[in-house]
């Protein structure tokens, strides 16, 4: 029989580990929430090659075009989004609007990568 179980409860000493993880757990929390702040600007780049960078604060769309195909991204009300693409799956136009700063959205088709800095 496990010796650190006492008719089914916990220790006092488990109770504590878990509650310091618990603890650690929220910090961890708080700190990226809080410290990551907005992004100011969205970096477009295709196959590791910077095609445009524009600002967070101002709505706008961009076609971008590749040898593989074409994304729409839209800047709207300081958030980020593909809202249109011809590749298969779309995923990237299925991902949410991003706004902070070292969130992505990535199209593997066309090798695209939107990133908020």
């Amino acid at each position: 029989m496990d010796e650190r179980r006492q008719g089914g409860k916990l220790k006092k000493g488990d109770l504590i580990l878990f509650l310091c993880i618990l603890a650690l757990s929220g910090w961890i929390w708080l700190a990226v929430h809080f410290l990551s702040g907005k992004g100011a600007k969205v970096v477009i780049t295709d196959a590791e090659h910077t095609r445009i960078t524009l600002s967070l604060d101002e709505d706008t769309e961009q076609r971008i075009d590749s040898g593989d195909g074409w994304n729409l991204v839209r800047i709207r009300d300081g958030k980020v989004s593909v809202s249109a693409a011809d590749c298969p799956e779309q995923l990237c136009v299925r991902h949410s609007p991003i706004d902070t700063a070292g969130e992505t959205i990535i199209c593997l088709p066309h090798k695209l990568t939107v990133e908020v800095q």
